[in-house]
């Protein structure tokens, strides 16, 4: 503690802990991915409902063509909507007439699988303005007019171009790459591959960097990804998490040098699972997450050891390739460590 009083010591200690449990939990939680996933969706549908209703009476908000129309605004009512990550609350806006009848919503249903498949072909990465406009026209061409829909799909338009050009933090302590498989094609049954971008702060702070739809994974899709999101402005990233695509390590080199790759902690968590008695996994997977919470590689070395000398018994083989593969269980530890915390710390 040369230089450090006892006080400054115990302050710093604490923060690198709770530095530690913040991303540790963000790491393990992939429950937390629907939960983005959700909130995009809900903004998305917040927009197409504005941009209706825009359409519907003419004129942008606050816009001085609108005055004296006979028509406006009129606030908004909440409605929630059951989607396949979780439910949405929305704000359905209303005009003063109350002659506005919303179709971006189903009538009298609290669940669509039209409207979610449409948000995410809307906003995914790579859409033209022409797909747009189609996708526009297929939602409400029997609705509205063909000027209506144009304006619907202007008003549109700028806001998912925005979406997948808007400027990044430059820097992330890790980031999250997960190929997600959703029907999107459902008159098909077909499953079509969602790649995900989820940026992971020192504060814990989760935020969808960018994503987009493919047939199946291939790296030459994540290769476009990594570097839009360069150049969009995240110049550094301490380590990246992937399920171990073909090419991944590769394609990393090439946009993100300085990065570290490690395989991600929730399918060495699977591996481990697939492997132990199904009365065992619960106490098992709660001890392997208590290693990545320690504040620092002495501490996970320790809680690594005892839970080689708990589980070795029994699991033989499972602790074998673990052994094999230490420096991976170790390494979000190892990179805290080398790093220096140069990520400002929670206060």
């Amino acid at each position: 503690m040369i230089g450090l009083n006892k006080k400054t010591y115990r302050k710093k200690n604490s923060f690198m802990n709770d530095f530690t449990k913040n991303i540790t939990q963000a790491l393990f939680n992939q429950d937390k991915i629907n939960d983005l996933l959700r909130h995009e969706i809900q903004q998305a549908v917040n927009d197409m409902l504005e941009s209706e209703l825009t359409a519907f009476l003419g004129y942008d908000p606050y816009a001085r063509n609108g005055w004296n129309t006979g028509n406006s605004r009129n606030g908004a009512y909440f409605r929630k909507i059951d989607t396949q990550f979780g439910s949405i609350e929305v704000q359905v806006p209303r005009d003063r007439n109350g002659m506005f009848h919303q179709h971006t919503l189903p009538d009298y249903k609290q669940h669509t699988d039209l409207l979610e498949d449409m948000v995410i072909k809307l906003y995914s990465k790579g859409v033209t303005t022409r797909e747009i406009a189609n996708l526009i026209e297929k939602m409400y061409g029997s609705h509205y007019s063909p000027a209506q829909v144009s304006n619907i799909s202007k008003q549109m338009i700028p806001k998912v171009e925005a979406y997948h050009k808007r400027k990044l933090s430059d820097k992330f302590f890790c980031v999250y790459l997960d190929t997600t498989y959703i029907p999107l094609r459902r008159e098909t049954f077909e499953r079509e591959a969602v790649y995900i971008a989820i940026g992971i702060k020192p504060n814990g702070h989760k935020e969808v960097i960018d994503y987009c739809i493919a047939p199946s994974e291939n790296i030459e899709v994540w290769t476009a990804l990594l570097q839009n999101m360069k150049s969009r402005g995240l110049k550094q990233v301490e380590l990246f998490l992937s399920d171990g695509v073909v090419g991944m390590k590769a394609a990393l080199a090439k946009t993100y040098p300085q990065a570290h790759f490690q395989r991600c902690l929730v399918h060495v968590m699977r591996n481990i699972c697939a492997k132990v008695r199904v009365d065992d996994r619960e106490a098992i997977m709660n001890e392997f997450k208590q290693i990545h919470q320690q504040a620092n590689k002495a501490a996970a070395v320790d809680v690594l050891h005892a839970f080689y000398a708990k589980w070795n018994k029994s699991y033989n083989r499972v602790i074998r390739n673990l052994k094999a593969s230490s420096q991976t269980c170790l390494f979000f530890i190892i990179i805290l460590s080398r790093s220096g915390l140069q990520f400002t710390l929670p206060t």
